[in-house]
C-alpha cells in the first residue's frame, strides 16, 4: 500500500510520533488523530501529514478520522488512571470501537500497540486491560496485527530517562533485589516494526518486540551510573514495601510510582520463546548498551 493514507491514533505521543515519521519516510500519507493534533506540528513532512482532532473514546470522531484511510494504527496509551478516564476506557472500550470502525470501513490493516505481559488475568488493572484489549480488538477485527513492545526508551524520553533521574538520588532503590529481567527496545525500532506491519500485514499475528540484550534491572542501573560517572549506594527494597509506597502515592496527581508499575516489575518483561519478533520483520534492533550515548547526552 505504498503511498496510502494511514490514520495514526496517538500520533503525538512518544511512540506514536515516531511511527508517523517512519511512515512519512516510507512515502505514506499520514493523518494524525489526537485530542491535541497541533502537537504534531514539529514532525516535518508537512505535505504528507494532516491533523485531525479526535478522541479515541468518541465513536463518531473515530469514524471521521478513518474516512478515506487505507490503514490505521492504535498507539494510544494510558499509564496512570484519572478520575475521568480509566484503563479500560482506553485499552479495552476505545480499542474495540476503533477495531469495529476499521472493520466496518473496510480498512486493509489495523495495527494495535499493546505490551509484553498483557494478561487478562493479571492483578494489575493496567496489564489486565491491555490483555482484554487485545482480545477485544481481535474479536472485532480478526485480521488486526498486534505489537507488544518491552520497555521503550529513546533520545527524548522513556525508560532510560526515568532511570537517569533515579540515579541522581543519593540512594538508589531497587525493585526487590533488582533481578527482574527486561529487554529494552529503542522506540525508533518499535516504530519501524509498526511501519513494516502496516505495509506487509500478517493477519492476526502477534509480534513481541524486545531489544537484543536481556538485562536485569540492577544491570541497567549500573550501566546508567557508569555512563554518567556517578557512584551511588544501591539498596534492595522489598516489593511489599513498594506496594505500600505506591498505595500511599496514589492520591497524588502524578505519583512517582504506581501500583501497576510495581506489579509489572515483579515479572520479567522479555520476548516469549517462539513468538514472532524483529527477526520475522527483517529488523535488527539496536542494543541498549550501544544507545546510551545517544539517549543520555
Amino acid at each position: 500500500m505504498a503511498g496510502g493514507l494511514v490514520t495514526v491514533f496517538g500520533g503525538t505521543g512518544f511512540l506514536g510520533s515516531r511511527i508517523v515519521r517512519q511512515l512519512v519516510r516510507r512515502g505514506h500519507r499520514v493523518r494524525v488523530a489526537a485530542r491535541r493534533p497541533e502537537d504534531a506540528s514539529t514532525m516535518g513532512g508537512s505535505g504528507c501529514v494532516e491533523r485531525q482532532t479526535a478522541d479515541i473514546r468518541a465513536a463518531h470522531q473515530v469514524r471521521e478520522a478513518l474516512k478515506g484511510a487505507d490503514a490505521a494504527v492504535n498507539a494510544v496509551s494510558l499509564y496512570v488512571e484519572r478520575r475521568h478516564v480509566r484503563f479500560r476506557d482506553i485499552h479495552v472500550d476505545a480499542a474495540r470501537n476503533l477495531a469495529l470502525a476499521a472493520q466496518s470501513a473496510g480498512l486493509g490493516t489495523l495495527v494495535h500497540v499493546s505490551g509484553i505481559g498483557a494478561d487478562p488475568q493479571s492483578h494489575s488493572p493496567y496489564v489486565a486491560a491491555r490483555g482484554d484489549g487485545e482480545t477485544a480488538v481481535l474479536e472485532a477485527m480478526p485480521t488486526a496485527v498486534l505489537l507488544r513492545p518491552s520497555v521503550l526508551y529513546g533520545a527524548d524520553g522513556g525508560f532510560l530517562h526515568a532511570l537517569d533521574a533515579v540515579t541522581r538520588l543519593p540512594l538508589i532503590p531497587l525493585f526487590g533485589d533488582g533481578t527482574t529481567r527486561l529487554q529494552p527496545v529503542h522506540a525508533d525500532d518499535a516504530a519501524a516494526a509498526c511501519a513494516h506491519a502496516v505495509e506487509k500485514p500478517e493477519a492476526g499475528t502477534v509480534y513481541e518486540l524486545g531489544g537484543p540484550e536481556i538485562l536485569t534491572y540492577r544491570d541497567i542501573v549500573a550501566m546508567v551510573l557508569r555512563h554518567r560517572g556517578r557512584r551511588r549506594p544501591v539498596i534492595p527494597v522489598s516489593f511489599a514495601l513498594w506496594r505500600a509506597l505506591a498505595t500511599a502515592a496514589s492520591v497524588m496527581p502524578n505519583p512517582p510510582v504506581t501500583r501497576d508499575q510495581v506489579i509489572l516489575m515483579e515479572h520479567d518483561n522479555v520476548v516469549a520463546a517462539g513468538v514472532p519478533s524483529f527477526r520475522e520483520l527483517g529488523i535488527g534492533p539496536v542494543p541498549l548498551s550501544g544507545a546510551l550515548r545517544e539517549c543520555l547526552r
